[in-house]
């Protein structure tokens, strides 16, 4: 028994180690590129709040499962802000669902919008070309030849990834500076959609005025710059250690060895989210259904409950907008499977009652919660639940990234 308990002891220290190397690596890999990177992406910021200025749209573009995550992340970011004061800008997702990527920027694009590339495959590579071609301003996370490339590249898919999602929350989140100094932008436009309107209450200082751009873009970037600290330190505190009670380390070493062991008993990961937590349950699934033989991780059974609008929409318009997980769990689930529930706020009524189904239907739980764990936390909802400790939403889905990558290297660990 005393070496069966070694090895155990063992295996946990080797794996805590793991999650601390990550964490490690990944603070490493943000000093490095926002200390490198920080004035350039300050840059990008005023020239995509130039094109939004001139009723100018975002166009996302990207074909593989990873990429078309953060395209319709970074669109629902733009056209949805989830902070106070953020104006809506308008922003669409191109997945090659209707077309070819090139074809679908061909007939979207407008000379004042800005178009952005995910992922380094040449159908992107072809969209970036045709939107230079009609005047859009081309933006990429890689070496596409567009005019802004803030080249985001880590020997970890996964840090790589984070690190790309940082990057498009700064732009979303301080391309708004912008807005506060109008006079730093040329030929705006004067339609209200780009005024703060009932929240210029937040805004003191905005006025047409010319500002000095070089001090408020040394501004922007030092901010980008704290936002990355904000997020490493995040994620420290996500996964803590502690002399009592579970930490959100131990929550998920345990959510790791229950979800290796109901995958290996033939089991299946279903995961979902509401909003940006959705296409973060697409990307979980998109890792767990993949292979990397060179990181030594095997494809796993995995089912994203928030990918099909048809089933959506008919649950939300005929039952009602909370029983959109429930239902398909019903559908779906099964006793032995592990669902994944993300949600910054720990509160959203369907991911309850997805949960609450789950645990009738005898499913196991993980919940990826943000704030202080709201309903999640506060009923037990969960059997395993990480909380990121802070009330900023673009932070929490970071810190939720760096967890369920971490999740998908332990259950192969």
């Amino acid at each position: 028994m005393a070496g069966a308990a070694d090895v155990t002891a063992g295996r946990r220290d080797g794996l805590t180690g793991l999650v601390a190397d990550g964490l490690a690596r990944r603070r490493s890999a943000y000093e490095s590129w926002f200390g490198a990177h920080a004035d350039a992406l300050a840059r990008c910021c005023h020239a995509m709040a130039e094109r939004f200025a001139r009723d100018g749209r975002l166009l996302a573009v990207g074909v593989s499962p990873t990429a078309r995550s953060d395209v319709r992340h970074v669109a629902v970011e733009f056209v949805h802000p989830v902070i106070v004061g953020k104006r809506a800008l308008p922003a669409l997702a191109l997945v090659g669902d209707s077309a070819p990527p090139a074809a679908e920027v061909r007939l979207a694009a407008r000379p004042d919008d800005i178009v952005m590339g995910f992922g380094g495959e040449e159908e992107v590579r072809e969209a970036l070309a045709t939107a230079r071609g009609t005047g859009a301003l081309t933006v990429a996370f890689a070496p596409l030849g567009a005019e802004s490339e803030l080249l985001v590249a880590d020997e970890d898919p996964y840090i790589a990834q984070e690190l790309t999602e940082t990057v498009y929350h700064v732009l979303w989140e301080l391309v708004h500076v912008f807005f506060e100094h109008r006079g730093l932008l040329q030929g705006r436009s004067e339609r209200r959609s780009h005024d703060a309107g009932a929240a210029s209450f937040l805004y003191p200082f905005l006025s047409d005025a010319e500002d000095d751009l070089e001090a408020v873009l040394a501004d922007v970037a030092g901010s980008a710059a704290l936002k990355a600290r904000e997020v490493c330190d995040l994620r420290e505190a996500t996964l803590a250690t502690g002399e009592t009670g579970e930490t959100g380390r131990a929550a998920l070493l345990a959510a790791a060895g229950e979800l290796r062991r109901s995958l290996e008993a033939g089991g299946r990961l279903l995961a979902l989210g509401n909003g940006g937590s959705a296409t973060d349950a697409t990307d979980v699934v998109a890792d767990f259904a993949s292979a990397s033989a060179g990181h030594g991780r095997r494809a796993w059974p995995a089912l994203d409950l928030t990918a099909d609008p048809a089933i959506l929409t008919a649950i939300a318009n005929d039952i009602g907008v909370e029983a959109i997980f429930a239902r398909q769990i019903i559908a779906h689930g099964n006793a032995g499977d592990v669902l994944l529930v993300l949600s910054t706020s720990g509160n959203s009524a369907s991911a309850l009652d997805a949960l609450v189904q789950a645990r009738r239907q005898g499913l196991r739980t993980i919940a990826l919660v943000g704030y202080d764990g709201g309903q999640v936390a506060s009923r037990s909802l969960a059997d395993h639940v990480v909380v990121s400790p802070s009330q900023h939403i673009p932070r929490i889905q970071e810190a939720q990234a760096t967890v369920y990558h971490l999740l998908r290297e332990l259950v192969d660990a």
